[in-house]
């Protein structure tokens, strides 16, 4: 109850503005304006206890507090490595990022990339901090996390060995607004060893809220140079690597084995990527002095007169600051001696920095993957570029009720969250000439990092799109069953990333997106985004709750005799029936049963089913009041038998949805995870006695909050003790 009481909290801060970019979430609860004050007033500088300079912030395994990997690492500030240190100095440029000793160079490349616009920059990396003015030893820094902007406050203790930074660093020794900005991250994700290993799409959308998009460049669609250019233009970010073949990941794992025994192993550089110092480099290295399995920026797509014909350039920069492409168009190459002078000096960069540039062909065939991040409206804040329209939700799969699986699992399938997206409008000038709405659809599931330090494994996730039945069309207030879930128009392959994507087009009308992990019954969380090039509506599909229950009107008159006499036999001749003795009589009638197992009506559910249906405040029930229930038991009964589809006695917690909503009540998904998660078994099957009890709680909750509701507002207000009073029933 508790994490679901943060989650409506978090909502509740969302509809204030909470999460945006200049509202951001505060990490652990550390306010950066508040901290720095106290530090000034106190003349102290700042220490983080919840990112500690100690081993554990470092990391857990490799990294760990008994790696001799940490050993002589030593935590120093700024002022300690150097005589005037700045936080930016002349600019914040993208060579102002060199890897050290962490396998990071994703991050580095999409930090890289970052810097390409200063505006973009500047809401990830506050401008105004310094190591003079107000210095108190704290910066702060903002990162995208599942939907929502959350600002990291860091002391500056940096890791070094032997008087130097250990992990990234400016090639300008007095620049620290890398290394800091590396920190905050590494908090952000619990330590730095979580940061080894990743895709530079992660740290690209962390950055920007934007959302990443992956092409193999062996199958580049027609016209993949304009589309890179038309990205850059539009301030996309964009990423590269190598793909690193079979017999050198072996040569690779061989060893790290060998290094780890001879206790000489030093801490590669991304998922097969080394240092610059590694015997192993020359393995990785390709003729043409590109790295396998290393990431890159991509910085311009430049269109050039050579020798009377058009090539096509693009520029690259390697994080590391060095080793740089030496084929054609390289620095020093023979080709930049046939561009004008004019050509020649807007492109031609000659310095070892790790930027180069080389053709358009070249870069297909040397290059494996090319990732694009696309901007949010938010983070383009120039109308002279178009826009996408965004939208975001956040669903959560939950085993026994919304983890459906892939639609291989036709039974549980549609038990996945659903959303609808209304296409009206088509895209302005389509590259193919052909009508179109043009989307993107990104699945995130969250958490996957912070989680690595556990052992857990990313889940395999993808999404599939289904056109709206006509009989469905213009609503939202539903869930499509199995029979409007049969042929998708689009679906995205189901893949154990942090995020997967597609880009799609389609005619205008309304589609449905079911996103779902691959197997069902597994938990998680996700943010599902649709990005569309024209305004469109989307919203979830989602039952309203609802509750439709026929109060029957008896008298006396109306009791069966054989009915009456029962009651005599049983009410203690008070004629009236108290909880103790109501569990007593509906465990004995229904323990004769072989149609339904059952462990036993509760006292709890005896006491639930007075409360309902007490209308004197007795707190027992009465002639008429036992037969009104009466009757509404052998209703469940008939329903939940129809639902027991394999005799079993028992209904799984996936047919809920619908026995519910014979019996009279509309829920929505949040609703089905509670009642799935109070009311089902360890194997996620709900008995007879328990679907009783669910009913008659839905009935009574639903009746006070209307009774307390006012003007159909669909809120009520409570003081604490009211609420007490009532939750506690």
């Amino acid at each position: 109850m508790t994490s679901t009481a943060d989650r409506l909290a978090r909502q509740q801060d969302r509809e204030q503005g909470i999460g945006t970019n200049k509202k951001a979430v505060k990490f652990s609860q550390q306010d950066y304006e508040t901290l720095r004050e106290q530090c000034l007033k106190s003349g102290r500088l700042f220490e983080d206890n919840c990112f500690p300079a100690e081993p554990t912030s470092l990391g857990y395994d490799e990294l760990g507090p008994d790696s001799p990997k940490t050993k002589e690492v030593d935590w120093k500030r700024p002022k300690e490595l150097c005589s005037n240190p700045k936080f930016i100095d002349d600019g914040a440029t993208r060579m102002d990022i060199c890897q050290g000793e962490l396998g990071d160079c994703w991050l580095l490349a999409a930090i890289a990339s970052l810097t390409l616009d200063q505006q973009i920059l500047a809401r990830v990396v506050p401008q105004e901090q310094s190591f003079t003015e107000g210095y108190a030893g704290i910066f702060h820094f903002q990162f995208w996390q599942f939907g929502e902007w959350v600002e990291v406050v860091i002391d500056d203790r940096l890791p070094t060995r032997n008087g130097k930074l250990l992990f990234v660093h400016s090639a300008v020794g007095s620049e620290f607004w890398s290394a800091l900005l590396e920190k905050a991250y590494a908090k952000l994700y619990g330590s730095y060893e979580a940061l080894t290993g990743g895709n530079t799409t992660e740290g690209l959308e962390d950055f920007t809220g934007g959302i990443a998009e992956i092409y193999y460049l062996d199958k580049a669609p027609p016209k993949f140079f304009q589309i890179m250019q038309k990205a850059l233009s539009l301030g996309s970010l964009l990423g590269c690597s190598i793909k690193v073949v079979l017999i050198f990941i072996l040569i690779c794992l061989f060893s790290y084995i060998f290094d780890y025994f001879t206790h000489v192993i030093r801490l590669k550089c991304c998922s097969w990527c080394f240092q610059k110092n590694s015997a192993d480099e020359k393995e990785k290295r390709t003729a043409l002095n590109l790295f396998k399995g290393h990431a890159y920026s991509v910085t311009g797509a430049e269109e050039v007169n050579f020798q009377g014909k058009p090539v096509q350039l693009v520029r690259m920069r390697n994080p590391w600051g060095y080793k740089e492409w030496t084929g054609p168009w390289s620095d020093k190459s023979i080709e930049w001696n046939h561009l004008s002078q004019d050509e020649k000096s807007k492109l031609n960069h000659v310095a070892d920095d790790g930027e180069f540039w080389m053709s358009y062909s070249d870069f297909i065939k040397q290059f494996t993957q090319l990732q694009i991040c696309n901007l949010t409206p938010d983070t383009l804040t120039s109308d002279k570029v178009c826009h996408w329209n965004h939208y975001q939700f956040e669903g959560m799969w939950r085993e026994g009720s919304t983890a459906g699986g892939c639609s291989n699992f036709p039974d549980t399938f549609s038990s996945n969250p659903q959303f609808v997206v209304r296409l009206e409008d088509v895209d302005d000038d389509p590259l193919d000439g052909k009508d179109g709405c043009t989307i993107l659809v990104g699945l995130m599931q969250k958490d996957g990092r912070q989680q690595k330090r556990l052992g857990c494994n990313l889940k395999r996730i993808g999404f599939s799109i289904y056109k709206v039945p006509d009989q469905y069309k213009g609503q939202s207030n539903v869930h499509l069953g199995p029979d409007a879930l049969q042929s998708p128009v689009a679906k995205c392959s189901f893949a154990n990333t942090r995020e997967v994507c597609k880009r799609c087009k389609l005619p205008p009308g309304e589609y449905a997106i079911v996103p779902s992990t691959f197997q069902p019954d597994k938990n998680g969380s996700f943010l599902l985004r649709v990005f569309s090039e024209k305004k469109a509506a989307a919203s979830p599909l989602e039952d309203d709750i609802d509750i439709q229950i026929e109060e029957e009107e008896l008298s006396e008159s109306d009791v069966d005799p054989h009915f009456k006499e029962l009651f005599k036999q049983t009410d203690g001749n008070d004629m009236e029936v108290s909880a103790f003795e109501l569990v007593e009589i509906l465990n004995k009638v229904f323990s004769q049963r072989s149609d339904i197992k059952t462990d036993g009506f509760s006292l709890e559910t005896g006491r639930l089913i007075v409360s309902l249906l007490d209308k004197d405040e007795s707190s027992k029930l009465g002639l008429m009041e036992f037969n009104l229930l009466w009757s509404k038991i052998q209703k469940y009964l008939a329903i939940f038998n129809k639902h027991d589809t394999d005799s079993s006695g028992t209904m799984n917690s996936h047919e809920m949805r619908g026995a519910a909503t014979e019996a009279g009540f509309q829920v929505n998904s949040a609703v089905l995870q509670s009642i799935v998660s109070r009311y089902s078994d360890a194997q996620y099957v709900i008995d007879f006695d328990c679907f009783v009890g669910c009913l008659i709680k839905l009935e009574m909750l639903f009746k006070m909050f209307k009774t307390l509701e006012r003007a159909d507002t669909g809120k009520i207000e409570l003081d604490m003790q009211q609420w007490l009073c009532l939750a506690i029933y």
